[in-house]
């Protein structure tokens, strides 16, 4: 256990306390003891109410249990079922029309529009790449992945057949976003004289060659004849860098696994570190040791002279976890764990009030404001919880009302069917509503857990529903005033390796009026603010209609008369196992929250807990209703933790599974949330996680 402090009548753990007083509170020159007084009081106020708010998703999930379980083996009556869920307040009355008060919102959000990464706060070497990944390189993003139809590289050198592949595309790329008067950018021979059609799309001189904007998005092209691209170029032109991931969000929930106050604290200290512009990850890359910092700011001459300074850094968000889970960093009186909700909005929030004080090196924020991500919250009381949690630690602090920012993550059903009044609930901090399909997809297979048999889940993606959720999320938004205030987004695009599909997919946000949408690697960023260029996404949210029907949103995805073979349960089976399994051995044995894990077919995806929330929500399902057995599914768990174990076969850390199934933590964890999943609450996977990654660092699960 670790060494504890008292602290206005807290059990702090020490660490987190010299965190917060020596690093945080010292410079900001707020008084330590009133703080860990107000600390308390807030606990004692918020905790009753955080703990009402688990009840009541407990309580309306045994009555929409209760209300499917009366009515098995009988069509499904949706109009019904919609009366059922207004009289026990699971819809609630839609507000009257109105549009959100946000002020003090950065440009890069409320705006702009372009890609968004999101990055686990425990790597500090993701966390600078991500915060970096504000400009990136059209020919490196071309060159190294299968984005262009060209094939991949021949052998570890240059490939010139390839780069003259890459150099093509890019060209072709600024014909359409900085098109010339009568000549194409291929046909140039320099910097100087070009006829842009539109001139007002020249920003100026770096110090490395023309700054352009299109779309708000800002083009620079490199001109350096002396560099090994530039020399072989008949204009000179070394490289295309465009500005990508506008804004980053670092996290410090589904892609961490951090389940105690040694985890929280090094989180905290890489959100400090990036936002007070110190932190470093030194690493080797090949036989060179390098150490990676946050990137400068852009210098532009313009054409009258005068400078400008383009940012250099993503605009950072900090994700807070939801409302369900403790963390026993701070203890109250009688040794019980704080909600870990209120512990992030805290503590985020007094490492945030550095930036807007001016305490450090770069500013994060221009306009002043704290920008935290709320993910997970059911309906519009949990949203109004955090708003009145979010005044209270502003109260605490000594902020303005309304410093912090809060993103809504519409990922649970109980919020997407009420967006709107969520929305009213936060309406003068909201700066984000986004699309968290994967999660949504997890609570819609438990919410209507006993309503029958699931279709399977590949065929999820093609559910009445999830359209209906899609749409509407944008639709909602729209008509709150979230255009020009705030963004509205969309989700993540799961596999870093197929970038070519992204590239074929994933245009159709901006087309869907999204200013934002996720993307898994600063690679991916680039090649998606490709789609920016292509659509201008105000314009596009001029032709969104009205939103889709809530029934369309109610409908339920079961497989009604579906007669699957064996061979097909099977091979649902394993798909979920292997995902499962793969994703849970790392997490569990090796505290790592998200990462590319091999699917069944050996394609590597990004995986974290929203995925493994579907596979093993969706196992538990099948169960419930018979599709499959017990015996089946331990029977494709141990056939998937030894295809697991091969895939894992070159990590020096891995610990197999097969033949240890009995003792293994990890398969054991697995096991745990396929068959005690109906009795986890909202599906989630985190209770079970925790606890075996808790029994793991402590020894007492050890092989």
């Amino acid at each position: 256990m670790s060494e504890r402090v008292e602290r206005g009548g807290l059990k702090v753990d020490a660490a987190l306390a010299e965190l917060l007083e020596a690093d945080v509170l010292a410079p900001l020159g707020r008084d330590i003891g009133a703080f860990w007084a107000g600390f308390g009081d807030l606990l004692h106020r918020f905790s009753p109410r955080n703990l009402a708010l688990l009840d009541k998703r407990d309580a309306l999930q045994a009555k929409i249990d209760r209300w499917h379980g009366e009515r098995r083996g009988q069509p499904h009556d949706a109009r019904a079922y919609r009366r059922f869920l207004e009289d026990i307040g699971y819809l609630v009355p839609e507000p009257e029309p109105f549009e959100i008060g946000t002020r003090d919102v950065d440009r890069e959000i409320a705006t702009l529009a372009g890609p968004q990464l999101v990055v686990p706060a425990l790597n500090a070497r993701f966390v600078l790449n991500a915060a970096n990944a504000r400009w990136g390189s059209v020919y490196d993003a071309y060159y190294g992945t299968d984005a262009l139809e060209a094939p991949p590289a021949a052998g570890p050198g240059y490939d010139p057949q390839r780069g003259a592949a890459v150099i093509a595309a890019a060209r072709a790329f600024l014909d359409v976003a900085l098109p010339l008067d009568d000549v194409s950018w291929s046909e140039i021979e320099g910097p100087e004289g070009l006829p842009l059609c539109d001139p007002d799309q020249y920003i100026g001189r770096t110090a490395r060659g023309l700054m352009f904007c299109n779309n708000g998005l800002h083009i620079e092209v490199v001109f350096d004849p002396e560099h090994p691209v530039g020399r072989g170029d008949a204009a000179g032109i070394a490289d295309v860098r465009l500005e990508a991931a506008l804004t980053t969000i670092v996290d410090l929930e589904d892609s961490i696994a951090a389940v105690d106050a040694e985890d929280k604290v090094a989180a905290y200290r890489n959100w400090l570190g990036v936002l007070r512009g110190d932190l470093e990850a030194s690493f080797d890359k090949g036989d060179q040791p390098m150490t990676r910092r946050l990137a400068d700011d852009v210098a532009v001459t313009c054409p009258d002279g005068s400078e400008l300074t383009l940012p250099g850094r993503s605009v950072l968000f900090i994700r807070n976890v939801g409302h369900l889970m403790t963390n026993p960093a701070i203890l109250m009186p009688g040794n019980g764990e704080i909600p870990e909700g209120i512990l992030d909005a805290v503590v985020t929030g007094a490492i945030g009030a550095l930036d807007v004080e001016g305490h450090t090196q770069r500013a994060n924020s221009a306009c002043g404001s704290i920008y935290i991500v709320k993910p997970k919250m059911h309906g519009p009381e949990e949203c109004a919880f955090t708003n009145d949690l979010f005044d209270a630690v502003e109260d605490l602090l000594g902020l303005p009302r309304h410093t912090m920012k809060v993103g809504v993550m519409d990922e649970e059903r109980r919020t997407s069917a009420n967006l709107a009044a969520c929305i009213h609930a936060v309406k003068d901090r909201v700066v984000f509503i986004n699309t968290g399909f994967l999660d949504r997809t997890g609570d819609e297979i438990h919410t209507s857990m006993r309503a029958g048999p699931m279709v399977r889940k590949g065929a999820m993606k093609n559910a009445a529903w999830l359209d209906a959720y899609e749409k509407r999320n944008v639709a909602i938004g729209l008509a709150c005033g979230l255009s020009g205030k705030a963004q509205i987004g969309k989700g993540m695009w799961a596999a870093p390796d197929r970038m070519r599909a992204m590239m074929a997919e994933k245009g159709a946000h901006p087309l869907a009026g999204a200013n934002t949408a996720w993307v898994p690697s600063p690679t991916a960023a680039v090649l998606h603010a490709l789609h920016y260029h292509a659509v201008d996404v105000f314009e596009a949210q001029q032709g969104i209609g009205p939103a889709p029907a809530l029934d369309a949103l109610l409908t339920l995805p079961l497989a009604e008369g579906a007669n699957w073979r064996e061979a097909e349960i099977a091979e649902e089976l394993d798909n979920n196992c292997q995902g499962l399994l793969g994703y849970v051995v790392r997490w569990v044995d090796q505290g790592i929250g998200c990462s590319k894990v091999p699917d069944i077919n050996d394609v590597s995806l990004m995986e974290d807990r929203a995925t493994l929330r579907i596979s093993s929500q969706h196992l538990a399902n099948w169960l419930l209703h018979g599709v499959a057995s017990q015996e089946q599914v331990m029977d494709s768990l141990k056939r998937m933790a030894a295809k697991v174990d091969a895939q894992n076969a070159g990590d020096p850390a891995y610990r197999p599974m097969a033949g240890r199934e009995s003792s293994h933590p990890a398969f054991l964890a697995a096991r745990d949330l396929v068959f005690r999943g109906l009795e986890q609450p909202n599906g989630y996977t985190e209770p079970l996680l925790h606890r075996w990654r808790k029994r793991v660092k402590d020894g007492s699960a050890a092989l």
